[in-house]
């Protein structure tokens, strides 16, 4: 199948003018609808004729494969309806993607810890959220890579855009360990990075849904589309971006799910956009049953299956609130980010006119949760008839197993504190200085005693004398 063409929409964000301009170029180019993509982009489902684009000045149309041009996702879309880091708020998200002009060559994401609803670990380079304020820690896979590691500093909001640039930068050096990044990117780029002081921690959350008109504080809604086929027509995406000049909404969010939504719809608007979805048939009550998935673009077989699978889900009167599915093939590139993963096999090589029928594997997240990064292998080479009934084997293994993570956790907290941990805090801005993790802003590695630092050592965001720090227990 052809790569369709796209367009880049940073961190998934645009005004309604945009969207608009967007559908009327779509229009002319002899399209009825638009899709969403996974990494909330907007994908133009059918062959488009190239030589009409320089009609178009403001659009940018790429295919990331063979231009190698890539979108950066963020979850801008899940401020202020989803828990969230203090900090970061939606205008956060907005000064620090408009920091991104350059084409990225690598994928970028740009994500809260504490939402669900957009993956954390699925770009090559995946900033997410600290409780420092403007900090971020910052996970890297460069291709090739097996494994996502963790850059050994906390980065400056206003740094983010310069230090993906270096990475790219050094990709020719075909660098093979995190360490080796930070020392070229260090070399390259002056930046205001802060020691890490603590493991990324990922809470745990069910999947959320995320359809419908929904309440924001007291006198807003958000509105949750999301259409089953993935084309959304233009006709009514036109109308509802002067639906949002009307009342005043600036922005319009796409999600990694083919949907979208729209934060902001004042409470005195809310019966006239009911009355406009009414007006356009549009259905805005799925089942979280078929909103939980993840299929491969333009891929019919993929979404045949998937319906195959739901219908089966329906009949059985069977729950699956809170998990994610992604159905995938052995020739697939993209990460997986649901907890379960339906992934279709490659055929033997056969002769003749005989017929072999496909067969699947079956792999599910650690604990069911795909921020783990570990997928399980459940089973191999089963037939499509099979696949219900282990999916709902799957679904009832989620369902018993769902909490005792949590336990786990607590155990574990409750092992720590019985072992008291050392640390040095600057008595002037309250930095803590962790011997486990060094200081590697001044080249000071990892597992290097606070007593073995220079006299000249100074702390690294207010450049107090080493004099200024006090030990201290940390009871975790």
């Amino acid at each position: 199948m052809e790569e369709p063409y796209r367009i880049k929409i940073n961190g998934g964000v645009l005004s309604p003018g945009e969207l608009k301009y967007i559908c009327e170029a779509a229009e002319s180019l002899g399209l009825d609808a638009i899709s969403f993509g996974s990494r909330q982009d907007i994908i133009f489902p059918e062959q488009i004729d190239e030589s009409k684009f320089d009609q178009f000045s403001k659009i940018q149309f790429i295919k990331p494969k063979r231009d190698g041009i890539q979108n950066i996702a963020s979850s801008y879309v899940s401020a202020e309806i989803l828990p969230s880091t203090s900090w970061l708020t939606s205008d956060r998200y907005l000064y620090i993607l408009e920091q991104f002009k350059h084409k990225l060559k690598l994928r970028v994401n740009i994500t809260d810890p504490r939402q669900r609803l957009v993956p954390l670990f699925t770009g090559n380079v995946n900033f997410i959220a600290s409780d420092h304020e403007d900090y971020w820690y910052l996970y890297v896979r460069l291709p090739g890579w097996k494994k996502t590691l963790m850059y050994p500093a906390l980065i400056y909001s206003w740094d983010m855009d310069k230090i993906e640039i270096a990475i790219e930068n050094i990709l020719q050096e075909e660098p093979e360990t995190i360490e080796t990044v930070f020392d070229l990117v260090s070399d390259a780029v002056d930046t205001n990075n802060r020691t890490v002081d603590k493991p990324l921690e990922v809470p745990f959350y069910p999947f959320p849904y995320y359809e419908g008109m929904n309440r924001i504080g007291t006198d807003r809604y958000w509105l949750g589309l999301y259409w089953r086929n993935n084309r959304y027509d233009l006709k009514f995406l036109k109308a509802m971006c002067e639906l949002c000049s009307d009342n005043k909404i600036g922005k319009i969010s796409i999600t990694p799910w083919k949907s979208f939504i729209v934060k902001g719809i004042p409470l005195k608007a809310k019966l006239q956009w009911e009355k406009f979805l009414g007006k356009f048939g549009i259905n805005v009550r799925h089942s979280m049953l078929e909103m939980n998935w993840h299929l491969p673009v333009n891929d019919r077989e993929a979404l045949n299956l998937k319906k195959y699978l739901v219908t089966n889900f329906d009949q059985n009167d069977i729950s699956t609130y809170g998990l994610t599915f992604g159905i995938t093939s052995y020739e697939s590139d993209t990460y997986n980010f649901t907890s379960i993963v339906i992934e279709k096999n490659k055929q033997p090589d056969i002769i003749g006119d005989f017929k072999i029928r496909d067969t699947y594997n079956l792999l599910y997240a650690k604990n069911f949760d795909p921020n783990t990064q570990q997928y399980i292998m459940h089973v191999q080479d089963v037939d499509k008839v099979e696949l219900p009934g282990l999916l709902m084997e799957l679904s009832q293994l989620y369902f018993e197993q769902l909490g005792t993570e949590r336990e786990e956790e607590e155990v574990s907290v409750i092992k720590k504190e019985r072992s008291e941990e050392e640390v040095y805090q600057c008595s002037e801005c309250l930095t803590v200085y962790n011997e486990i993790y060094g200081d590697v802003t001044q080249d000071i590695a990892p597992n290097t005693p606070f007593k073995k630092l220079e006299d000249t050592y100074e702390c690294s965001l207010c450049e107090a004398p080493k004099s200024s720090f006090e030990k201290k227990v940390l009871v975790k």
